[in-house]
């Protein structure tokens, strides 16, 4: 009859050590339970009250606290010409005015926003009457897919109007001087929206346009 095998003679350290932590975070883990679970979903929403002016018309809110400007707009007031990008501030795709400056709404709460006068691509102007920059990129067919020309128009809205407030850009040479408008400038001021089809050309030939008219 052969000898009992010794099964402490083909185990090595390295596979006691294994099993030994395996055990060890096994017993360390907490199971999860149900209660866990029911006590965050038990957790009421942070809602709060807020009053907004879009493209003129006054508007009261009650929003999930960390509820971003973007989806007040399209979720809530269906104000669906904002577009949803990258929903991290990079594409500029959903871009608006507000208080006057141009913002990326994907990167704003709305909270923060209590009292502000924001302006949507559907405030710039409507098929019957174009905003001048609407028309222009029609014009000079400073679209393809035209899922980024909302935020486009908008930002060009800012853009001119920073121009002609004598507010300097990265590429002004002299920032205490009135900005002069160039490709250069314009380029530089619209560098935060981008275009997947590459318009960029037929972009600056429209603002371009608005510009020399404004002058």
């Amino acid at each position: 009859m052969d000898a009992p095998h010794d099964l402490t003679a083909t185990i090595s350290r390295r596979d006691l050590l294994i099993v030994g932590a395996a055990s060890a975070a096994a017993v360390a883990t907490p199971p999860a339970t149900a209660a866990a679970h029911s006590v965050v979903s038990d957790l009421p929403v942070p809602l709060a009250k807020i009053a907004l002016t879009i493209n003129g018309q006054q508007h009261a809110l009650e929003l999930d606290t960390r509820t971003t400007l973007l989806d007040a707009l399209r979720e809530h007031l269906h104000l669906t010409g904002t577009k949803k990008g990258c929903d991290h501030g990079q594409c500029g795709a959903c871009t608006v005015i507000a208080d006057g400056r141009r913002i990326n709404a994907c990167l704003s709460l709305a909270v923060m926003h209590e009292g502000s006068q924001v302006t949507t691509i559907e405030g710039l102007g409507n098929p019957q009457r174009l905003h001048p920059l609407q028309a222009a990129f029609v014009r000079h067919d400073g679209y393809q897919c035209g899922y980024c020309t909302p935020g486009q128009i908008c930002s060009a809205v800012g853009a001119l109007d920073e121009i002609k407030r004598g507010i300097p850009s990265h590429v002004s040479a002299d920032l205490v001087a009135r900005p002069i408008f160039s490709a250069e400038e314009l380029r530089e001021r619209m560098s935060g929206n981008l275009c997947r089809c590459g318009a960029y050309s037929n972009i600056v030939d429209a603002i371009t346009e608005v510009a020399g008219a404004q002058a």
